[in-house]
């Protein structure tokens, strides 16, 4: 029986390798290993996302925490390349883009490891943000390509990857959510209490081109004061985004600020929000799945799909385009979207069956 180790690290990934790990077990042709980095290690960014999938536990965890670029990346890669050479796996799968992917998939191409990368093909063309180095990094060096959409085939034949190499399947993340979303569950009442008669926008900010500024971080916190006096503004919010408002001096007292959530608790809050306002990229394709309308605080996205297709609007750092946007939004002139091809439910099921050939042929 041939042997597959799935890449696991931080939060994000969880979604992505759910649906591939349950269908390649029912196929039961293949030996799994899931091997959890470390990179998001508290229970809140970490377990209890294991739990609520519906995962087992990890069958290693190399805990390597929080650390730099660089020496995160070189910690990772040091200890994963013993559990490769223990293992001896026939392919690795490695999902998303974050430092876990692009280490784990280094150490497996130079022993000779297949590498499969579930999200291939994902491209913001912004060199400053750390994850599209991953993304470019980990195509360049992966054997089989799975991807969300059509544009990522594209990108993908024009890099010079052989095309039966390349796999529409469709969106794990979106499997995820098909499948949970009769379980979201509202936020415990002492957790986060939410006023649903007044309705709320949602709110998630955690990349240094919105965090690290000081004047789109000021600007962005004006305007979610703003929006409070219309509606409830719920900001999970990110302990580096609070050390810098903190810093700032910056006066959030209309928000109603909550701790990191749960996958339900916050899918919960997705699907019943009037707005989310972001930068987070699989926020943007959960939110297109769901309908929700969705600004995001960026000047690029990697997943295009989301707005030509989708409920998502690129704001960048245009203030005025975020209140119009807002605007529409409660005035009910928002942009309707559209649910994109393969985004029903279905992906992992279409990867495992690859797998198989591929690994079996």
């Amino acid at each position: 029986m041939k042997k597959i180790i799935h890449i696991v690290g931080a939060r994000p990934n969880f979604m992505k390798a759910a649906p591939v790990y349950f269908a390649i077990r029912d196929q039961g042709k293949f030996e799994q290993l899931l091997v959890h980095t470390g990179q998001h290690y508290d229970e809140k960014m970490s377990y209890i996302f294991f739990r609520q999938l519906g995962m087992p536990e990890p069958d290693i965890n190399l805990e390597i925490g929080s650390a730099s670029h660089a020496v995160m990346t070189a910690r990772i890669m040091i200890a994963f390349e013993e559990v490769v050479l223990n293992e001896k796996p026939d392919l690795l799968i490695v999902y998303g883009d974050v430092n876990s992917t692009i280490a784990c998939a280094m150490v497996a191409a130079k022993l000779g490891v297949k590498v499969a990368h579930v999200e291939a093909g994902l491209r913001s063309f912004d060199r400053a943000m750390p994850e599209e180095l991953n993304r470019m990094l980990t195509d360049s060096i992966s054997d089989y390509f799975f991807t969300t959409s059509p544009d990522a085939d594209e990108l993908l034949l024009k890099s010079g990857m052989a095309e039966d190499s390349i796999f529409f399947v469709g969106n794990g993340m979106i499997d995820t959510l098909v499948r949970l979303l009769p379980q979201a569950q509202k936020p415990a009442k002492e957790d986060l209490e939410i006023d649903e008669a007044r309705g709320f926008a949602l709110v998630t900010l955690h990349r240094p081109s919105n965090v690290d500024d000081a004047e789109s971080l000021t600007q962005i916190v004006k305007t979610l004061n703003d929006l409070s006096k219309e509606m409830q503004v719920v900001f999970p919010i990110h302990p580096r985004t609070a050390a810098r408002m903190n810093d700032l001096g910056l006066n959030a007292d209309g928000l109603t600020m909550c701790g990191p959530q749960g996958y339900l608790e916050f899918l919960w809050l997705q699907k019943n929000a009037k707005m989310v306002l972001t930068d987070s990229g699989g926020i943007q394709e959960e939110t297109t799945y769901l309908g929700v309308p969705c600004l995001t605080l960026r000047e690029n996205t990697e997943r295009p799909i989301t707005v030509t297709e989708g409920s998502n609007v690129l704001i960048g750092r245009d203030f005025d385009l975020l209140r119009s946007e807002i605007d529409k939004v409660i005035a009910g002139t928002f942009k309707k979207g559209k649910i994109p091809e393969k985004w029903e439910g279905k992906a992992g099921e279409r990867t495992a069956t690859i797998l198989d050939r591929l690994l079996y042929q």
